[in-house]
């Protein structure tokens, strides 16, 4: 198993798999389009050419980035996967110079046990909030903002 940079060939497999939690109501969906536009942010988890894992790091602000479209292969659950994906985006986050990285996320508890701490949706710029106004879920949707300082 490798982690890696995505690539162009990877994006229907990466949508597939956040289609999967989006339609279980685990996670916002995600267009092909915008998984195209965007496929510079996202890094997979891989064995034998599957994707098995996947996550982005979407730089926010000078010093904050987003961890968004994080998830794991059902089968592949509880292994983790989920784990490495955001250490690797966390490192990415510190290599560009950026020491905070937040998620909104529909399962808290998997961040808190990374070290993540609950905050309120104000303290975040407005900026974050351009994708969400967007949302049809808007503006209760129920993902919970979580924030960690990576010293």
């Amino acid at each position: 198993m490798i982690i890696r940079p995505a690539r162009i060939s990877d994006v229907k497999e990466i949508h597939s798999l956040i289609e999967y939690y989006a339609n279980n109501k685990e996670m916002l969906h995600r267009s092909l389009s915008s998984i195209y536009e965007n496929i510079q942010e996202f890094i997979i988890l891989e064995s034998k050419n599957k994707v098995l894992a996947c996550g982005a790091l979407h730089v926010s602000w000078e010093d904050l980035a987003e961890i968004k479209s994080l998830a794991v292969c059902e089968e592949y659950k509880k292994q983790g996967f989920g784990k490495r994906i955001v250490e690797t985006l966390q490192n990415n986050a510190k290599i560009l110079g950026i020491n905070r990285v937040f998620s909104l996320s529909f399962k808290p508890e998997f961040f808190i046990k990374l070290g993540y701490k609950v905050i309120s949706k104000e303290s975040l710029p407005r900026k974050v909030w351009t994708e969400c106004v967007n949302c049809y879920l808007f503006p209760d949707c129920g993902e919970v903002p979580l924030l960690i300082y990576l010293g």
